[in-house]
């Protein structure tokens, strides 16, 4: 009996030791977070492991449609010259400064269907990839945009420099020279309103970076003390002090935040009308 209880004292001593030694780093400050410094190459190989796995895993799902229509290309080719270039580049294209300068590299998108499978793709470009500097395009690029940008990541590593540049010029053409879209967005206004969704909302309030500055129930944040807090706000009688506090109001004061009140620190963030919609139903929850 002796044999078992000192392997069960010593596990137990290390795991003590482990967790002492992991405060030390946390709280001691001993941990360089700076981007100056590169991560150690056993971390990065670790991390980029976990992260092929788990996109892997929920994109297996995933039905792409056909993405060898022209049209869709050169949509593509728009939203990847006004959403990709600044971090990852292009063909005869530098990165910008901030992608030049991020850990872990964003690296360059030439060869990135040797890598991920088209669903793989269309998932990484909606929901990003967190403790990195990849955003989630989910509320800033519609479904057709997002496989548009698929669909030109196929076709990347066949372009030379001056043909990714003729793509991506503002004037470019498509078939048979019909124009094309030459920028890309949110899905259009002209989309039917869906029902309100609470849970599609609270995605929503840190999409649209409101939890930077204000404290939000169920919202993950740093406790932000520049905008003020919104718990309980469902039940508040005055949004901003100026409108009543019903549905069809918030909306309004997320999307005309300045038409209601010009002197508001408080910016406009582009929020769609079905986004907004969807965060009024999550803030009215909270009571």
């Amino acid at each position: 009996m002796g044999a078992p209880k000192t392997v069960l004292l010593t596990v137990a001593a290390l795991g003590l030791a482990g967790v002492a030694a992991g405060a030390l780093v946390v709280y001691g400050g001993l941990y360089d977070v700076a981007a100056t410094q590169q991560h150690f190459q056993p971390v990065y190989s670790l991390l980029e492991t976990a992260m092929h796995q788990s996109v892997k895993m929920r994109a297996r799902n995933i039905e792409p449609p056909r993405l060898d229509d022209e049209r869709l290309v050169m949509r593509g080719a728009a939203c990847f010259r006004d959403k990709c270039v600044q971090c990852h580049g292009a063909p005869g294209v530098a990165q910008g400064d901030i992608g030049k300068s991020m850990q872990p590299l964003p690296g360059p998108l030439v060869d990135a269907r040797h890598h991920w499978k088209p669903r793989e793709l269309y998932w990484l470009t909606k929901h990003g990839i967190r403790m990195s500097g990849m955003p989630a395009w989910e509320f800033r690029l519609s479904e057709e945009d997002l496989w548009s940008v698929v669909a030109f990541m196929a076709r990347l590593p066949d372009l030379t420099p001056q043909q990714y540049a003729e793509a991506t010029r503002v004037e470019a053409t498509g078939v048979q020279g019909a124009p094309v879209r030459t920028a890309c967005g949110p899905a259009a206004a002209a989309a039917p309103l869906r029902v309100a969704d609470a849970q599609r909302g609270a995605r929503a309030l840190y999409q649209y970076a409101c939890s930077a500055c204000h404290t939000i129930p169920g919202i993950t944040g740093s406790s932000p003390n520049v905008g003020p807090p919104l718990a309980g706000i469902g039940g508040r009688s005055l949004i901003a002090g100026k409108l009543a506090n019903t549905p069809d109001n918030m909306v309004r004061w997320l999307r005309q935040t300045h038409e209601v009140d010009p002197l508001t620190a408080m910016p406009e963030m582009g929020v769609s009308e079905q986004d907004a919609h969807d965060i009024a139903a999550y803030l009215a929850a909270l009571r």
